[in-house]
This record gives structure tokens, sequence and C-alpha cells, in this order.
């Protein structure tokens, strides 16, 4: 719940800002007459993002056991590339964000009646698409085990809920958020949530007979780690943790941790570090003095 919790609140403030930002523009310049078009956009987006992930959740009822977990697998791969994207995307964006819709939104608003709402659309769309996908495949991870999908969609659904008010207050101007720092840290906790859903991902196509090792673990910590205990549910629910892991889906989770949060650690570094300052020119430079 926790972790779809932090999924739902970050991807939710993704759109929220987009949308403030497209209001809060079209506010600003006098054009309020085009507001209906970017609702327009924003609804269109929600319906699409609700259906695709309607689609996700129900299109494999009826299909064989070895083709849901192939399925399954794969769009959780699917899912851990998209949000890595999204991480370093957003990581890097987030201080140019508002200015690049602004440029958007000028075009768009010289444009034919619908470009504007397709910028909108666009916009959102790509934040609920890689929402419900990601959802979904840390649902499938995190109930694999137990069977209830309840409370990790009532906390994404929280999580939405928590980011449109943070939204609505920003473009109100009550809070002022650090996006990059929230981005950072919010990134990091993703890559290790990632990590787990590709681990799981591994293991629907060794299931599903795609990929080898099924019965050849790395570790097994059940005896320490119950998987219906409380701590083991908590781990589970948030990191997709399996006290039985097998080779391949510990080598997958170290090949995915290491290198992903090592380069996304130094870009944040890199980032956050303050410009040097220009060196003074040779005229501004003391003068020697000439006595001895």
């Amino acid at each position: 719940m926790v972790a779809n919790f932090l999924i739902g609140l970050r991807e939710g403030l993704e759109a929220a800002l987009v949308v403030s930002i497209l209001i809060a523009y079209l506010v600003k310049t006098g054009r309020q007459s085009l507001l209906p078009r970017i609702w327009l956009g924003v609804g269109v987006a929600i319906i699409v993002s609700l259906g695709f992930g309607a689609l996700l959740t129900f299109g494999p009822k009826g299909l064989t056991f070895t083709a849901q977990e192939a399925i399954g697998g794969s769009l959780s791969i699917v899912a851990v590339a998209l949000v890595t994207w999204m991480i370093f995307w957003m990581a890097r964006t987030a201080r140019t964000l508002s200015g690049e819709l602004r440029s958007a939104v000028d075009k768009a608003a010289e444009g034919t009646a619908w470009s504007l709402a397709i910028v909108a659309m666009l916009a959102v769309g790509r934040e609920g698409l890689e929402t419900a996908i990601f959802l979904w495949a840390a649902t499938s991870a995190a109930t694999g085990t137990t069977g209830s999908s309840a409370q990790p969609l009532v906390g994404a659904v929280l999580g939405i809920a928590v980011a449109v008010v943070l939204g609505y207050l920003t473009y109100r101007g009550a809070v002022k958020i650090n996006l990059s720092r929230f981005f950072f840290w919010t990134g990091i906790f993703l890559i290790f949530v990632a990590a787990g859903v590709l681990s799981y991902g591994v293991h629907d196509l060794q299931e599903a007979g795609i990929l080898p090792g099924l019965n050849t673990l790395a570790f097994d910590v059940s005896h320490v780690i119950p998987p219906t205990s409380w701590y083991g549910t908590v781990l589970k629910g948030v990191f997709n943790f399996s006290p039985a892991t097998t080779v391949l889906e510990a080598v997958a989770w170290v090949c995915y941790v290491v290198p992903v949060l090592t380069v996304f650690v130094r870009q944040g570094r890199h980032r956050a570090a303050p410009a040097p300052r220009p060196a003074a020119p040779a005229s501004a430079q003391p003068v020697a003095s000439g006595r001895n």
C-alpha cells in the first residue's frame, strides 16, 4: 500500500502540476476562453488511462495460467522500463517543465481548435498510462501471494487524491514544493520498487517456462521472514520482496539497482551542485605594489 501510495502521489502530482501550469498560464495571459479545451484533453486522458487499467486488470482473466504469467512478466518489464525513463526524465526537466509547457501552449493556441486539447491530453495521458501499467504491475507483484488487491489500490487512490490537493494548493500559491528534491528522493525509492517489480516479472516468465531456473534458489529465508507475517507482508507490499528468490531474480534485481541507482544519484548530485562563480576579470585583480 505504501509503494502504491507513493506511485499515485508522484505520478498524480506530475499530472496535477502540468494541469495547474497550463491553466495558470492561460489565465495570466487572458485566454480563459481556451480553458474548456484543457479540461477536454484532461478528461479524455483520464478515460483512456482508466480504460487501459481495466484492460490490464480484466483482459487476461480468460487466458491459461501460462499465458497469464507470460503477459504479466512481459508487462512488468515494460512497466519497469517506463518508470525508469519517467524517473530520469522528471528529475531532469523539473526545473524547466513550466517553460516547456508554456511554449507548447502558445503554439497550440495559434493552431486549430483541437491543438490545445491534444497538448493537455498528451501531457496528462502520458502520466496516466505510466501510472496504470506500473500500478498494475506493482499490485500484481504485491498480491501474488495474498490474492487481495484492495489495499494497494486504496493506497494508489489516496496518493492521487493527495496529489490533486497539492496541485490545487500549488496553483493557488499556498504551497511551494521543491520539485527537484521531491523527485530526487521519490526517484530513489521508486528505483527499489521497480527492482522488485522486475524481479517478480522475471519470476512470472520463469513460471511460464520462458526463462529457466525456476527451481534454482539464490536464497530462502522463509523461516526468518514468513510470507504471512506482518513484516513479510510489508516487505512484499512495498518492495515486492520474496523470501524464496531464484538466482535469476536476484541477478536481475542487482543488475538493475546498482547501475540505475548509481547513475541517478550522480546526476542528482551534479544538478544540485552550485555553478562555479566566474573568475574575476584581469582588470579587477589587485595590482602589486612597486615598493620593496
